[in-house]
């Protein structure tokens, strides 16, 4: 695999990697680590890398391995959870943040298939309203009215 094609392929989805990484281990270190460490194993592989087919769930695929990994290590170490540095909240406010967090996913499903679709691609994967559009099969009206309809859904049951 060249550089440029690494590039193409696997560099520009470092933000999203990031986010993901962020979420499992709820530590903006270990996720800019567990991210660079992802690289660095692509990097070392990518001579093999020209037959993955899609490199964006190849790459979430390592990268939530690599998550797992760190956080089993974490848990060896130490016999605990791994640290969370930049959380300032107590363990009451992290479950409650945490049965918040489960509230939205599952009004996230009981969403119509168009509007999670069209909230996902364009809260989650940070797509533009056009991008949005064309992946969801619709025009730019469309998509915004169906985003609006999926977050006021969505603020009238959480």
């Amino acid at each position: 695999m060249t550089e440029r094609r690494f590039h193409s392929d696997y560099l520009t989805l470092a933000e999203r990697l990031y986010r993901i990484a962020y979420y499992i281990l709820e530590s903006e270190a270990e996720a800019e680590d567990a991210v660079q460490e992802l690289y660095l194993k692509l990097w070392k592989m990518r001579d093999g890398l020209d037959g993955i087919r899609n490199p964006k769930a190849y790459a979430t695929r390592l990268l939530k391995n690599i998550c797992i990994d760190r956080i089993r290590q974490a848990v060896k170490e130490r016999g605990t959870e791994p640290e969370k540095p930049d959380s300032q909240y107590g363990p009451d406010e992290r479950i409650d943040a945490r049965e918040r967090l489960n509230k939205v996913l599952e009004a996230v499903k009981a969403l119509p298939e168009r509007q999670r679709k069209i909230l996902i691609l364009h809260t989650v994967e940070g797509l533009s309203y056009e991008e949005t559009a064309k992946l969801a099969g619709c025009d730019y009206l469309s998509c915004r009215v169906l985003l609006a309809r999926a977050r006021a859904k969505l603020k009238s049951i959480v």
